[in-house]
């Protein structure tokens, strides 16, 4: 049986889902809240009034990922910035590091060492912005037509241009991972970037929150043994990482 939520309750939870996920579109918040787009957009509209997210075509995207937004407003920064922590032990100087986007990926990027001589390559264009901070830092933006849902350079001649790299490693955050089902976004153009930057890896880094993890969405990007580390604010022992551990997948 369908839950009938109340407009304050639907916009506590879109609040919610935003957050979570960075970014979130219309049809998967109706589908969620089980109410048509219109009820959404209305409710999205409401809220951008309201100052509590940022409207994108086709959905709404969390404040913390403006390139306006204080460290402050970032979702369970405390987590974020345990899980930074913990992925600063993969960097060595002189590695060709291939890194997404997203808010734990701007806490990574906001500590790593002022001293460290690597290179970068992004196809997010705030990614490439933060890292200008870093002054012993190469940085290579992998250019095309921007996509306003996903904030990411997307289209053919990306996905060529990744095709044709090998890096150490690359680095990037998710919206959704399961022990079974692995990777996976409801966004296509975010999907065959991500699938793309894995596959031009050596090594692939996942960061996320554990409230990201044992969720599941429309499209798969990359099955759990194609990440070598998966990095949480979780102790490595929690149980609830025990589903995680029984593949290749290097827990943190």
């Amino acid at each position: 049986m369908s839950i009938a939520f109340l407009k304050d309750e639907r916009k506590d939870l879109i609040i919610k889902q935003i957050n979570l996920h960075t970014r979130v579109s219309l049809t998967d918040l109706a589908s969620t809240l089980n109410v048509s787009e219109d009820t959404i957009r209305r409710d999205i509209n409401d809220l951008s009034e309201e100052g509590k997210l940022i409207k994108i075509r086709g959905g709404a995207m969390s404040k913390a990922y403006h390139h306006s937004s204080l460290i402050q407003e970032t979702y369970a920064h405390l987590n974020k910035k345990t899980i930074a922590e913990k992925a600063l032990t993969l960097l060595q100087d002189g590695m060709l590091i291939l890194i997404g986007g997203g808010t734990t990926i701007r806490e990574f990027i906001k500590m790593i060492p002022a001293d460290l001589k690597a290179t970068f390559m992004t196809v997010n264009p705030l990614t490439a912005v933060e890292l200008l901070d870093k002054p012993n830092l190469e940085i290579i933006m992998i250019g095309g037509q921007i996509s306003r849902y996903s904030q990411m350079s997307v289209g053919g001649e990306v996905y060529q241009r990744l095709s044709e790299l090998r890096v150490d490693m690359c680095i990037m955050g998710t919206n959704a991972i399961d022990a079974r089902e692995g990777l996976t976004d409801s966004d296509w153009e975010t999907v065959q970037a991500k699938k793309a930057m894995i596959r031009a890896a050596d090594k692939v880094a996942v960061l996320a929150i554990s409230e990201k993890m044992d969720s599941v969405m429309r499209m798969k990007i990359a099955d759990l043994n194609q990440v070598d580390y998966l990095i949480t604010e979780l102790p490595s022992d929690s149980p609830q990482l025990a589903p995680y551990k029984m593949s290749k997948t290097v827990v943190l």
